[in-house]
């Protein structure tokens, strides 16, 4: 229940300042703290101590590779709310019975609820996201990719290859801020979207009322 887990977060925070922790945790920030996107206001933040103790680069390659990649997918998430909220569609039909790709509410009630896209529907958007998952975004070993997150794989470049290194490092860390602005963003979203019926409809920034 919702006291349950406030007493878990307040144990959690508070062994985040235990003394044990002290040295395990200044040995990961003297590792990582010229990583990109350590940055003010925060600095090196690991709050749920990911990087706590003997972290090898390995370690922290995986799990900025994971940021990354649900950033850029956070990101197409909120940019989908605002088209869709906009009232743009897809032109047509979502299948043989007739049904318009408008006719399906926006948000998590797509998904969930009686008036969302029926489980076949689903289905192939889950295919869909496989097949990307396995064909296109991943990083292909020996195709030339500079650095952890780069998917080009030889074969896409949009003029990367004529930055200088300062500026892909600027790029790479608007992309990275931009990614977490964006969980952050799609998640509040769906917070507010499933608190409506309880009463509050915010008039929202930019997406306006859900």
């Amino acid at each position: 229940n919702m006291k349950s887990a406030i007493i878990a977060a307040l144990i959690g925070s508070a062994a985040a300042f235990a003394p044990a922790q002290n040295k395990a945790a200044t040995t990961a920030l003297n590792a990582f703290e010229d990583e990109l996107g350590v940055q003010p206001p925060l600095g090196f933040f690991d709050p749920f101590g990911l990087l706590s103790g003997d972290v090898t680069q390995e370690r922290f390659d995986r799990l900025r590779y994971v940021e990354i990649k649900h950033g850029r997918i956070a990101q197409l998430a909120f940019l989908g709310q605002i088209v869709t909220r906009a009232g743009i569609h897809l032109p047509g039909n979502i299948d043989y019975a007739g049904n318009a790709f408008d006719s399906f509410p926006n948000g998590v009630a797509a998904l969930i609820g009686p008036d969302s896209i029926p489980f076949e529907g689903q289905g192939q958007i889950i295919a869909f996201i496989g097949w990307l998952e396995i064909a296109f975004m991943r990083d292909v070993p020996g195709t030339g990719n500079e650095h952890v997150g780069d998917f080009r794989n030889g074969y896409i470049d949009f003029g990367w290859d004529d930055f200088d290194e300062e500026t892909k490092l600027q790029k790479r860390a608007i992309e990275l801020n931009n990614g977490r602005a964006a969980m952050f963003g799609i998640l509040g979203l769906m917070v507010h979207e499933e608190i409506v019926p309880l009463g509050y409809d915010a008039d929202l920034p930019i997406i306006g009322h859900l």
